[in-house]
């Protein structure tokens, strides 16, 4: 009889054989390698055997290229080794399935990929799953695997999780390794991840933690407490709402969605991080400035090879004065400051993720309160100003009729067991959308 490990592998890959081609979450599938890691798990009783996990296409898995969503990279050498996480993943357990769909060189919040095809919402498939880590969210939502590894430098991991109505986490900037994620903006890159239940996010939180000298970026700190072993320990936590820039536009789902979770996290008062809009604005500055100079080789030699939008953003970052990259630099220095305020008064901070359920393929706009709101440009509206100061942020799935949305739990730099904790008190009473770990393989609930 197989064992557990095994079994989990099987079902994912029945799954994504019979569901994935609805969605395209899956740029390669790898039946040998999953089987053989679910085998060596079953072997050594590895703390993460049956848990099934599939990672965002630029990731480096052993033996293949890494993408990036794009067609310029697939002349290039296969890795020679796995990504930090990913080794840390396997080495726990783990069992990988294959590569996810994503926005061209992460630059995008949609998924909707000129090469590869658009990643569509596994709650309806004719709307988008956001990205840039639409095929990570789509594949935890859509039940194909437990956990997706995502990146997040202005909201791609925040984003689809609200779309797509599973939990994601965007740890503190430095807490996890980037090694072995092809970049996008060093300054801003995040890695993180998803999965359809809090065991499952803890515990593979947990297994990818751990000190990498080989990334610049990771400042020497000891791991978390293992959040995996967190309980609502009743302790009171001192939540605000975010107002002002963050509550500034938002359709009725998302409106009356944030007052019932405001209202059930105790967050009775509602103050305003100064500054977001700014925040947002150099936001924007320094990923087209850092994305371009990242590019600009590719862009002289290759430009007829990128999704024109893509290479059009690039090209305009690429030409941005040295002045206004600066600028934006002191603006986050100064913004940085104004979290620490609000953070000397409170614990966590609560802000949706989106400001709207997921859009159609190919919708230009939304109409929210009379005003036409631009899609792409905007669907990270409430998530850039947050990691632009890297601060941790669990994106929790609300439970609504209709098509889901997500809530920012945003916790000061390190203190992401906080955003756990209020996350597990807010499942208990029922406020969340909530599927059992372990539930690959199964449609979503």
């Amino acid at each position: 009889m197989s064992g557990l490990a095994r079994q989990a592998v099987l079902r994912s890959l029945a799954a994504i054989a019979d569901r994935d081609a609805a969605f395209n979450c899956f740029t390669s599938v790898q039946p040998e390698r999953a089987l053989a890691d679910a085998d060596r798990a079953d072997r050594t009783g590895a703390p993460l055997a049956g848990l099934t996990f599939a990672v965002k296409n630029l990731f480096d898995i052993a033996g293949e290229v890494t993408l990036a969503g794009s067609i310029i990279l697939k002349d290039e050498p296969p890795a020679a080794c796995d990504a930090f996480l990913v080794e840390r993943l396997r080495s726990a357990g783990a069992a990988l399935l294959g590569t996810l769909n994503m926005d061209e060189f992460a630059y995008g919040f949609s998924t909707e990929n000129h090469h590869y095809g658009p990643t569509r919402n596994p709650h309806d498939p004719a709307r988008i799953a956001g990205g840039s880590s639409g095929g990570s969210a789509a594949a935890v939502a859509a039940g194909l695997v437990d956990v997706a590894l995502g990146s997040d430098t202005n909201g791609s991991i925040r984003i689809p999780a609200s779309l797509c109505g599973v939990y994601g986490l965007k740890p503190t900037f430095g807490r996890l390794s980037r090694r072995g994620a092809f970049p996008f903006v060093a300054s801003l890159d995040h890695t993180g991840h998803f999965a359809a239940s809090l065991d499952d996010l803890a515990h593979a939180f947990d297994a990818m933690q751990g000190h990498d000298p080989e990334d610049p970026a990771m400042l020497d700190m000891p791991p978390a407490a293992s959040v995996a072993a967190l309980a609502d320990n009743g302790r009171p936590l001192r939540v605000a709402r975010l107002g002002g820039w963050f509550a500034s536009v938002m359709t009725t789902e998302v409106a009356e969605a944030m007052d019932r979770i405001a209202a059930a996290a105790g967050a009775d008062r509602t103050v305003d991080l100064r500054g977001a809009e700014a925040a947002r604005s150099a936001a924007f500055t320094i990923s087209a400035a850092e994305g371009g100079q990242l590019h600009s080789e590719r862009l002289r030699t290759r430009p007829q090879d990128f999704d024109p939008a893509t290479r059009d953003r690039l090209f305009a970052g690429a030409l941005l004065p040295a002045a206004a990259v600066l600028q934006a630099q002191r603006v986050r220095t100064w913004f940085r400051d104004q979290a620490a305020k609000l953070f000397a008064e409170h614990d966590l901070l609560l802000a949706p993720a989106t400001f709207t359920t997921a859009p159609e393929i190919g919708q230009a706009s939304v109409t929210v309160d009379g005003r036409t709101i631009p899609v792409r440009a905007n669907l990270g509206l409430y998530t850039q100003p947050i990691s632009f100061i890297g601060l941790p942020v669990l994106t929790a799935p609300v439970a609504v009729a209709g098509l889901p949305i997500g809530v920012q739990i945003i916790a000061p730099p390190w203190k992401e067991e906080a955003a756990f904790h209020l996350a597990i008190r807010l499942e208990r009473m029922g406020e969340l959308m909530v599927r059992r770990a372990g539930s690959a393989g199964k449609p979503s609930g």
